[in-house]
């Protein structure tokens, strides 16, 4: 335990805090002095220990004050928090569906492609055998003018 010499409505006390705590200790008190010299100021000399309790129930009520603006602002960040996790959960849904999308998008390409190819072998087939039966109709025209 450490030992601190603090000064309170200008009267010298000693305290003890756990070593390490004496910065703390001095600033608080210095805090709690100025306080305490603020209202002695405002009310006058009414007396040490109601302007005590006064000093007091007003860094209470600051605290208090304080705590509901904490809690307000913890609610805020949980609903934040909240709707985040939501907008991060329909980004994450929205990516899969259109992954998904893409994916069928891609099957029906194939498809698409496979037919495109299908039919151009099949129009070629048809060329092919049309260009022959064609040659053979030439050919046998050439060899029927040649009769006559």
């Amino acid at each position: 335990m450490a030992n601190v010499n603090i000064k309170f409505n200008n009267k010298d006390y000693l305290l003890s805090c756990d070593d390490g705590q004496e910065e703390s200790l001095k600033k608080l008190t210095k805090f709690l002095d100025k306080k305490y010299s603020e209202l002695k100021d405002k009310l006058g000399n009414i007396g040490e220990n109601k302007l005590l309790l006064i000093t007091t129930i007003q860094l209470i009520d600051e605290y208090f004050d304080l705590k509901d603006k904490v809690s307000k602002q913890k609610l805020k960040l949980d609903e934040i928090s909240k709707k985040f996790k939501e907008i991060k959960s329909l980004a994450i849904n929205y990516k899969k569906d259109k992954d998904d999308e893409i994916l069928k998008l891609n099957k029906e390409l194939e498809k698409f492609k496979k037919t495109i190819e299908e039919t151009n072998n099949l129009y070629e087939s048809m060329l092919d055998k049309t260009s022959q039966s064609l040659e053979k109709i030439i050919v046998n025209t050439e060899s029927l003018s040649k009769i006559q």
